[in-house]
C-alpha cells in the first residue's frame, strides 16, 4: 500500500496512526500541497478530489478521505467493532469531526503554522467554533475511556489528530482536562510521543 500525504497534516497523520497500530506495511509518499503536488495531471488520475490524504492499494484502487482510509483499514480489527449500532455512532463522530471540528480546529492550527499568521490574526468566527467543538469533546469524553464504547476505535484516532496538536492553533485545552487525559491516554495506547498539547 502507498499513502500519499503530508506528514504535518492531521488528516494524513491519521492514516499513519492507523496502519502503524495496526501493523499494516505501506510505503510513504510525500506530496507537499502548498506547491499544488495534489493537483498535478498524474495525482488527479488517481484522486480526483486532489487531497491527501490519499492511499493507493497493490491492485490499484485509490481511496480518498482520511477518515473513509482509516475506518476501511480498520475493517475487522479492534479498532472498528462489529456491532451495527456501534459502528454507526463512530461514524456519528467521524462525521462531526470533518463537519464541525477539522474546519475550526484544524484550519487555526494551518493559519499559523502553514501561514504564520499569529494567535491574534486567527478568524474569531472560526476560533468561536472551535472552541465550542473542544468544549462538546470535554462533554462527550467526561467520566470515560474512549468516546465510542469500551475500548480505543477509529473514532478515538480521528478525534485526536487535530485535537493534540490544538495548541498549535492557538486553543488552550487546560480548562478541559478530560480531554487532555484522554489525549495521553490515547498517545500511549498509539506509541505516540506527546504532542506538547
Amino acid at each position: 500500500m502507498r499513502v500519499y500525504g503530508d506528514k504535518g497534516s492531521g488528516n494524513c497523520q491519521k492514516v499513519s496512526i492507523t496502519a502503524d497500530f495496526l501493523q499494516i506495511p505501506y510505503q510513504w509518499i510525500d506530496i507537499d500541497i502548498t506547491k499544488g503536488e495534489s493537483r498535478t495531471e498524474a495525482y488527479l488520475r488517481k484522486s480526483p478530489m486532489g487531497q491527501v490524504p490519499m492511499i493507493e492499494l497493490d491492485d490499484g484502487r485509490c481511496l480518498a478521505q482520511s477518515n473513509a482510509i482509516i475506518r476501511y483499514l480498520a475493517q475487522d480489527t479492534s479498532l472498528l467493532p462489529a456491532d451495527l449500532f456501534t459502528q454507526a455512532k463512530i461514524d456519528e463522530l467521524l462525521f462531526w469531526e470533518q463537519y464541525s471540528h477539522e474546519p475550526y480546529v484544524a484550519t487555526s492550527r494551518y493559519h499559523m503554522v502553514y501561514l504564520g499568521r499569529t494567535k491574534d490574526q486567527r478568524e474569531a468566527w472560526r476560533v468561536e467554533r472551535g472552541e465550542k467543538a473542544l468544549d462538546l469533546m470535554q462533554q462527550l469524553i467526561k467520566g470515560k475511556m474512549w468516546f465510542v464504547g469500551d475500548s480505543l476505535s477509529v473514532a478515538d484516532i480521528a478525534l485526536l489528530a487535530y485535537t493534540r496538536l490544538a495548541h498549535e492553533g492557538g486553543f488552550d485545552l487546560s480548562s478541559r482536562p478530560d480531554v487532555g487525559a484522554w489525549i495521553m491516554r490515547a498517545e500511549m495506547a498509539l506509541g505516540l510521543p506527546p504532542a506538547g498539547n
